[in-house]
């Protein structure tokens, strides 16, 4: 009998002594892990009920790629900028023609040019003359020259008000005047033939767009000589003309 009660206690007690023991029981909370020092450097030796803030690192200037500095760039020079301004001119001429049969004649007429100024110094120049007389030394046959002529021109000097000119033409020119004939008298003849001239001329400006110009130029032309045969000779021409600026306010009073 003593033995059954003893077996009866036993099973009673084994259960209570089973659920007391059991670390997993769900009223005991959990105590948080505590990782070694060589897995976590920044909090050794921490303490659970006293835990230690990680101190403040420095907070550095974030630099933007509009914030830093870069000194300017090195660029070359701006050169001047030129600009190519037009001209025409219109005038009186006057040339000295030499006739081999008669001597020298002069002709009065006018003068039309068309220009570009290209602000280097060099410019183009397209010359176009007619003059005549009407009567050479009383033969009742006039005289008369036509020229067409094209080439550079050099600015030589250029002030506020006055600046100066030279030029190299090339071209053509038509001559006609009266010719020794057979019976003593004169014929009409022309020589159309290439012709080729310098010179030069001075220029002074009356407001920006208008210009008072002399040109003064040496003309190589061909005609017959006494003996009807073609000969080269020598002529002057002088030209006064008034000069028109395209582009350029008429009435502005200041230098282009």
């Amino acid at each position: 009998m003593r033995t059954v009660w003893k077996m009866a206690f036993a099973f009673l007690i084994w259960p209570i002594s089973v659920i007391a023991q059991d670390p997993s029981a769900p009223d005991q909370s959990i105590p948080p892990v505590q990782t070694s020092p060589s897995e976590n450097n920044s909090m050794p030796n921490s303490d659970t009920s006293t835990a230690q803030s990680p101190a403040p690192s420095p907070i550095l200037p974030v630099q933007t790629p509009g914030s830093l500095y870069s000194p300017p760039a090195r660029r070359p020079p701006i050169g001047p900028a030129y600009f190519s301004i037009f001209n025409i001119s219109a005038g009186y001429s006057v040339t000295n023609l030499a006739m081999p049969s008669l001597g020298r004649v002069t002709l009065n007429g006018m003068d039309v040019s068309l220009a570009v100024d290209g602000g280097r110094r060099i410019g183009a120049k397209l010359d176009l003359s007619y003059t005549l007389a009407p009567n050479v030394s009383g033969t009742g046959h006039r005289a008369d020259a036509f020229s067409y002529l094209v080439g550079p021109t050099f600015s030589l000097w250029k002030g506020n008000r006055l600046s100066a000119h030279a030029e190299a033409l090339v071209g053509g020119a038509r001559i006609v005047g009266p010719v020794p004939n057979a019976s003593g008298g004169f014929s009409r003849g022309y020589v159309r033939y290439p012709a080729w001239g310098f010179g030069g001329s001075a220029e002074y400006s009356l407001s920006s767009a208008f210009g008072f110009r002399v040109t003064v130029d040496y003309l190589r032309t061909y005609f017959f000589d006494p003996s009807i045969v073609i000969r080269g000779q020598n002529d002057i021409r002088v030209v006064n003309s008034i000069v028109y600026y395209f582009g350029q306010p008429i009435r502005s009073r200041h230098r282009r």
